[in-house]
């Protein structure tokens, strides 16, 4: 029955990833149609790098969309552990191509401190950036919702890119508020180049976060506070745990380790003790497999005789 409940989930799970990552898809086609349209008419070079930078959040949201449709599949003979690390390759691509994007953008930008040109159109161009900012807020918004439920880096990192074109179309759409107002062209590539820093500081974080478990580096220090607050439950029960070992692969986080327990125990026991652990901690962090080796212990009248032979040397 836990396998079904489980198996039911993650399907469940899947299936919201998948809608999600679709609905991103969709609305950076319609966008980038809107600022190629607003760029052309303009001639703002802030809007045409909006263009190449929705171009690449359009990229980004393909690849998160086959990611998650991978990284849902079961595990198999090849992939006994899942599917999971196709959400972090995806990560690390999508921060790789903000990368990408920004550089294009201060490329462009340069291009046009260097040869000025006259903005016209600039309402038409100003209200595309608004709806597009305020298009972006609201799917990112849906995006960061699963992304958080589903734990799934690639949906965080499509819901990143969004974010950034949210900050993009703001600052684009300021600086051709102020070109409007005061007439000075040369706003609009210093805007475009001030945005793309911050798209550099957003990508950095984005790929560190998906490059970290692709090394199988442990867990947060958050998350295996909680293994040890479950475990202090157990104090009584067990004599100790150690080895510990986490680890994380997509959405799904892996911990096994040694655990000591009554010698006197019988199997049957020692094994449900360690199916209540375990149900334990998979309720405390979501997406959890565990895996426990349970080792002997010392018997009580053993260990007390020890502990007098060990007096008596020492007296």
């Amino acid at each position: 029955m836990k396998i079904i409940m489980r198996g039911w989930v993650e399907l469940n799970s899947t299936s919201s990833k998948v809608k999600v990552a679709m609905l991103s898809i969709i609305s950076n086609t319609c966008l980038i149609i809107a600022k190629i349209i607003a760029g052309i008419l303009s001639g703002s070079v802030s809007i045409v790098s909006e263009a190449i930078h929705s171009s690449m959040d359009l990229l980004a949201s393909i690849i998160a969309f086959i990611s998650v449709n991978i990284s849902g599949k079961p595990a198999d003979k090849e992939h006994p552990y899942g599917h999971g690390k196709a959400e972090n390759f995806s990560g690390l691509i999508e921060g790789l191509l903000i990368f990408i994007a920004a550089f294009l953008i201060i490329q462009e930008a340069i291009k046009k401190l260097l040869h000025p040109t006259k903005i016209e159109d600039t309402w038409v161009a100003v209200g595309v950036m608004l709806l597009s900012a305020l298009v972006n807020t609201i799917v990112a918004g849906k995006l960061y919702k699963v992304a958080k439920e589903e734990d799934s880096i690639a949906l965080e990192a499509d819901a990143l890119h969004l974010k950034t074109d949210v900050y993009t179309s703001l600052g684009v759409g300021l600086g051709l508020l102020l070109i409007a107002i005061t007439g000075i062209s040369i706003l609009d590539p210093i805007v475009a180049i001030a945005v793309a820093c911050l798209i550099i500081k957003e990508s950095w974080v984005l790929c560190r976060n998906a490059f970290l478990p692709l090394m199988d580096s442990s867990l947060p220090v958050e998350d295996e506070g909680q293994i040890k607050a479950v475990m202090e439950k157990y104090d009584n029960e067990i004599l100790d745990y150690h080895m510990l070992r986490t680890r994380k692969s997509g959405n799904m986080k892996y911990i096994d380790f040694h655990m000591t327990v009554q010698e006197e125990l019988t199997v049957k026991e020692a094994h449900a003790l360690s199916e209540r652990i375990e149900m334990d901690l998979e309720n405390a962090l979501k997406h959890t497999n565990v895996n426990i080796h349970i080792e002997p212990g010392e018997k009580k009248g053993e260990t007390e005789a020890l502990e007098t032979r060990d007096n008596d040397i020492t007296i």
